[in-house]
């Protein structure tokens, strides 16, 4: 498996673009906000949604489309969520079908997704309008991912994406990836937005397979800020253009396939949580020796979930504390007298708990590795084979001050 350069425009097939056509009110004009996503063939397609009950229109016209396990592209709008507002589903439809004239295709043919603000109605006549342009600007080089990627940032620094090829029998395949996520994200779904590309040949049970297993294990392992989105959606479109012999059963390709989809996720699981809204630091939490995957899981995430270890984490602070404590209101049956816990960096590792109580530590050195971009805290149970890695990041003042006039 190598890393590549291209993002969704890297397999092939597929092109990709960006545009500005002023989706939000007062928006910087040289700031993109409506993508698409485009495959020259008919792609087989999976997806994963929010499972908050809340659900923005875009979800639905999306599933509706992906009765048939396909597509052929993706239109996706930031600055405005076309969510719990007059006229969501309609608009959500236009989208698709604006998508379809200009590209000669049906509106069945597309998923379409929105993130922004919840609650206030779209200009959908500006997305209209800015359909042409956005077709026009279709390419298959690295600026139509790069375009696209810019697009569907919120209130992200960061854009997100990734691509890699990889041997499926003899046979070159590529898997490019976008992403959006830096706040309203908590562990229910797939991803925030995101958008996978491959020209694989795979039948769709075993690509929805594969994705819904996979975003259990990355995306869905991510917390920011406990807000579980209205618009969160992960899909993955491969069109077979690679030619590769179509995987319809389990076995080397099939397990090769998914641990490619599970790498990118991952990567771009680290990057939404690196770019949380205000974060200073990645928080990854890794917990070993618990009785199962699925329970390490939930202690894992109560850490990187709890304000106080954020916090503690922002201020450079060992304070392992606050790690047991979230541990032990996980609703998981645990023996704290087993509980170690220790802090790690590029810098270097020290224990500060062992057995549940708390060892002699260099509180200076503890500080230096706690001041790294990446802070890793080390749980081991001692009760079986079960472990787990999620990941967070620290809650600074910037988090208030970003969330305390988003509409503005």
């Amino acid at each position: 498996m190598n890393i590549i350069t291209g993002g969704v425009c890297a397999p092939l097939g597929f092109s990709a673009s960006g545009v500005h056509c002023g989706v939000k009110a007062n928006s910087n004009p040289e700031k993109q906000d409506l993508a698409m996503i485009l495959s020259n063939c008919p792609c087989t397609t999976a997806a994963t949604y929010t499972l908050n009950r809340v659900k923005a229109a875009p979800l639905y016209i999306t599933m509706n489309h992906l009765e048939n396990g396909t597509a052929r592209g993706i239109i996706v709008n930031s600055g405005n969520a076309n969510a719990c507002c007059p006229h969501s589903k309609e608009n959500a439809t236009l989208m698709c079908v604006s998508a379809a004239e200009a590209t000669g295709l049906t509106p069945q043919d597309f998923v379409v997704a929105s993130t922004g603000v919840i609650g206030q109605t779209i200009n959908i006549e500006a997305i209209q309008e800015g359909v042409s342009p956005l077709v026009a600007s279709l390419t298959t080089d690295d600026n139509g991912s790069r375009l696209a990627s810019a697009a569907i940032m919120t209130t992200d620094l960061a854009p997100k994406e990734i691509a890699i090829q990889l041997d499926l029998g003899g046979k070159l395949v590529t898997m490019g990836a976008i992403a959006k996520g830096s706040g309203m994200i908590h562990p229910n779904m797939g991803t925030m937005l995101g958008f996978v590309t491959t020209d694989c040949a795979i039948s769709h049970s075993l690509l929805q397979q594969a994705l819904s297993e996979v975003v259990k294990r990355t995306f869905n392992r991510v917390t920011v800020d406990g807000d579980t989105s209205t618009n969160d959606m992960c899909v993955v479109l491969a069109n077979g253009m690679a030619k590769n012999l179509t995987i319809t059963e389990k076995g080397e390709n099939y397990n090769a396939f998914k641990d490619a989809l599970e790498f990118i996720c991952r990567e771009l699981s680290r990057k939404i949580a690196a770019d949380g809204e205000g974060a200073s630091k990645l928080i990854t939490c890794q917990v070993q020796g618990g009785q199962n995957e699925e329970t390490a899981e939930l202690l894992a995430k109560s850490v990187v979930g709890s304000s106080l270890v954020k916090t503690a984490m922002f201020g450079a602070d060992a304070n392992w504390g606050r790690v047991l404590c979230a541990l032990g209101y996980s609703g998981v049956a645990f023996d704290p007298e087993n509980v170690d816990i220790a802090f790690a960096s590029t810098i270097g590792t020290i224990a500060v708990c062992a057995k549940g109580e708390g060892l002699l530590f260099d509180e200076d050195g503890a500080t230096k590795i706690l001041s790294e971009k990446e802070v890793i805290i080390q749980i081991t149970l001692h009760e079986g084979f079960g472990n787990a890695t999620c990941w967070g990041c620290d809650l600074t003042y910037d988090y208030v001050k970003i969330n305390g006039d988003y509409r503005s």
